[in-house]
């Protein structure tokens, strides 16, 4: 067990107790009678003064310690669990392009495009890597942070959900994508920094060609994982036709699988070709099994509150010297 405070520095209040109490000798005390004579209290000047102003005046003091105490919320440490972290943070940078509904994939025996089993899949890596800091790129005419490195995994799956085609200019930007990706690991001190870029088209938008931002992402020790997605040949496009009615049409899978090799080869890290759900999946379990450095570290897991009990104490005591002072330890006006 290990005792200690949430709030330390609010301790520091402590030292007015002595201060007031200084300044409240120095001002005195009321005298309770006022007499027109001194011979007449000559009988009782040799009295010595009473402790029971002196118990009733620590009590008061005692008090005011325990609620200053509380304010600094004690805590105590009721054990301590082990817990086992990567030291590894991820980017995940998903396309959003138009060709992401293509429906080439099965989820559940039902036919989906290409963005919804992306997210299923991502969704489980995220879940199995509880101890990682990950965050999330999404693109396609361009590139922005949809959720920046986290541990809050329930917020980035919130955003990741959130994710929709259409939602951004049409296109592919893969090295703006990277470079996003890359910036956010930049400062970041880590035992390895990567990136997971899936992709089903080849660039053809931004500013940064994918060879300058993996040159880039090499200089700064990140690895990019690059994924292509889709059939080969061609794949079925979902398209409302003039009745308003949903029609298909194919459109040839059309993936810069050399340059998205090349990138990875760069930066330390492997290119892999998607066909089909179960290819995916085992993608990225490929992934998780790949970056893989678990260290031990401690932590304390539960803290039980103590400062009720410092309010309590403080009350009860300020409570007890108010009934003493006005009962059995009355003073005289």
């Amino acid at each position: 067990m290990s005792f200690s405070f949430a709030h330390p520095w609010l301790l520091l209040l402590l030292l007015l107790v002595p201060l007031i109490a200084w300044l409240k000798g120095r001002a005195g005390g009321r005298t309770a009678f006022v007499y027109s004579s001194v011979g007449l209290v000559k009988s009782i000047v040799g009295l010595t003064r009473t402790s029971i102003g002196a118990i009733l005046l620590k009590m008061r003091w005692l008090a005011l310690l325990l609620l200053l105490m509380a304010l600094a919320r004690p805590q105590l440490g009721e054990g301590q669990a082990k817990i086992s972290a990567s030291g590894i943070d991820i980017v995940l940078a998903l396309d959003l392009s138009g060709s992401m509904a293509a429906e080439d994939f099965e989820l559940q025996g039902e036919p989906v495009n290409r963005l919804v089993i992306a997210k299923d899949v991502v969704q489980q890596f995220v879940r199995k890597r509880a101890s990682d800091r990950i965050g999330l790129v999404a693109f396609a005419g361009r590139a922005y942070i949809a959720t920046p490195l986290t541990l809050d995994h329930d917020f980035l799956l919130s955003n990741l959900d959130r994710l929709n085609l259409g939602a951004l200019e049409d296109g592919t930007a893969i090295g703006s994508a990277i470079s996003a990706a890359a910036n956010r690991l930049r400062d970041i001190q880590a035992k390895s920094k990567i990136i997971v870029l899936m992709t089903d088209g080849q660039n053809n938008a931004g500013k940064v060609p994918p060879i300058t931002a993996a040159e880039a992402a090499q200089a700064l020790g990140v690895r990019v994982y690059t994924i292509g997605v889709g059939t080969k040949g061609t794949a079925r496009v979902p398209y409302m036709n003039v009745f308003g009615q949903k029609s298909y049409m194919d459109q040839k899978v059309d993936i810069d699988e050399e340059t998205l090799t090349k990138v990875a080869s760069m930066t330390g890290g492997k290119y892999f070709r998607a066909e089909n759900t179960a290819g995916l999946r085992k993608i990225y379990e490929e992934i998780d099994q790949l970056e893989k450095t678990e260290i031990e570290v401690k932590k304390y897991q539960r803290y039980r509150e103590l400062f009720p009990w410092f309010v309590m104490g403080g009350l009860a005591l300020l409570l007890l010297e108010i009934i003493l002072s006005n009962t059995v330890w009355r003073k005289l006006p």
